[in-house]
């Protein structure tokens, strides 16, 4: 938590390398702005700093529709009291409270749903469930703001059953109509859903290192970019909680559904921020998709601690500042593309990633799409100009991503043909852990013989060091 005086000097500054790290509440007027607000700046002795827009709203405060907080860059994940609490966060931002219970939320955490209660209840003075509501509305009101999609749609895509619940939800949460924050009605829109929003950062962002990152990984069909832009397709299977339906958890069974869509992400650098177009054939994941982007874009991260790290671990300093951790869609895709990277170059392994895209049925002329595990589990692997061995190593882990998740790096180890290199590729793409030195890399192993570097003093962001080293090469 940064002190009160940081607090003042960054929100007189208006230093955007703070925004989203604070918030300032005014007392005289009720409502708290990011630390970048354009409004004349109250008197110190009027103004209250809190870590969080939930913190703030929780206090009694409503959001500034000037600097509009809902637009506000994240917080690191990583930098929490307390690593459940915060991986709790990132599962609800994702969605997880929308379409699924409590109970099902603390199975995946490892702890009871009363522990999860007393958690959130010690911590940030409020039950998970409110946390997930004022998340949505936060969604809801940036989608007001920013598109001309129909009310109704909007409230799907904040994951509100009904018109009338996304109504007095919002209006309890910002004591205001949603009517009264965008008055014009919106578009009509019919089959796949087409719009953008604006995803900012905490400068500084270094575009170009992560744009030519993804470029010599590219999967033609799969991704495409330019100068100034990413894209990319994606599916994925999404399980809702359906009630009603007995199992042996809390009452409640699960549906699956694939779902299907792209984005377009295009860096504009003097607003310090992304301008994202999307297309979805179902709004309802719109949570859980856009937080990928933002992981996927690493936008997040707070690079001036990075980067001091980094400078503490190399004897040299940085050429670059504000390194950014390119991540995967899923955490299956980093899984299959670690598999089929080892032992061979980067060339050679986006070619048969590029031939297990192109195996996909649900390709179309326009777009292509990673498979499912389900999916590649059907596919004809002996298609792939490899070692037998391998190929069955493909059809195990994609066996077990079926049917179990892929945070445990033990269970993953035991698979046949996967070694900690897999799988510390795959948190470290697949999942964005900041804190995965890749020593064993054969690309690490020779920077290291040019660059004399202390991993430990980089913790905990060993993994932008694993990509400053293949950024030496």
């Amino acid at each position: 938590m940064l002190t009160p005086m940081q607090c003042h000097e960054a929100r007189m500054a208006r230093d955007r390398r703070y925004d989203g790290l604070f918030f300032t509440a005014v007392k005289t007027t009720g409502i708290y702005c990011r630390s970048i607000c354009p409004a004349m700046p109250p008197l110190e002795k009027n103004v209250e700093y809190f870590d969080s827009a939930v913190a703030a709203a929780q206090a009694g405060y409503r959001p500034c529709l000037r600097c509009r907080p809902d637009s506000a860059p994240g917080s690191p994940a990583w930098l929490g009291k307390n690593t459940t609490l915060r991986r709790a966060q990132r599962l609800i931002d994702e969605g997880a409270l929308i379409a699924g219970s409590i109970a099902r939320l603390a199975e995946r955490l490892g702890v009871t749903d009363r522990y999860l209660r007393k958690l959130f209840q010690d911590e940030l003075g409020l039950s998970p469930k409110a946390y997930s509501l004022y998340q949505q509305c936060l969604l809801a009101k940036k989608l007001l703001h920013e598109t001309r999609l129909p009310v109704t749609h909007i409230a799907l895509a904040s994951g509100f059953g009904s018109i009338r619940r996304f109504n007095d939800c919002f209006k309890q949460h910002f004591s205001l109509a949603p009517t009264q924050v965008r008055k014009q009605p919106g578009e009509p829109v019919s089959g796949a859903v087409t719009f953008s929003v604006s995803l900012a950062y905490r400068p500084p962002y270094h575009w170009a290192g992560v744009r030519n990152f993804y470029a010599s990984r590219l999967i033609e069909g799969l991704e495409w970019l330019d100068d100034t832009s990413y894209g990319r397709t994606f599916q994925f299977v999404h399980t809702d909680d359906v009630v009603g339906e007995k199992d042996k958890t809390d009452g409640t069974a699960q549906s699956a559904r694939i779902y299907h869509g792209w984005f377009t992400a295009r860096h504009d650098a003097d607003n310090t921020r992304f301008i994202v177009t999307i297309s979805l054939d179902d709004l309802s994941v719109l949570p859980q998709v856009l937080a990928t982007i933002r992981r996927c874009l690493d936008l997040d991260a707070d690079s001036s601690v990075i980067d001091t790290a980094l400078e503490r671990a190399t004897v040299l300093p940085l050429p670059v500042e504000g390194l950014r951790l390119p991540g995967i869609w899923s955490p299956f895709e980093a899984g299959i593309r670690a598999i089929l990277g080892q032992q061979v170059s980067v060339k050679a392994a986006r070619n048969l990633v590029a031939k297990i895209v192109a195996m996909n049925p649900e390709n179309t002329d326009a777009h292509c799409f990673f498979p499912t595990p389900e999916q590649l589990l059907e596919y004809d692997l002996n298609q792939l100009g490899m070692p037998e061995r391998r190929r069955q190593t493909l059809r195990e882990f994609a066996r077990f991503a079926a049917e179990h998740p892929l945070d445990n790096p033990d269970a993953l180890l035991a698979l046949p043909g996967i070694g900690p290199w897999t799988v510390n590729y795959l948190r470290m793409r697949g999942c964005s852990d900041p804190d995965i030195f890749l020593d064993g890399d054969l690309g690490v192993k020779k920077a290291l013989e040019h660059c004399e570097c202390q991993p430990a003093l980089a913790a905990p962001w060993r993994s932008y060091l694993t990509l400053h080293l293949w950024n030496t090469l």
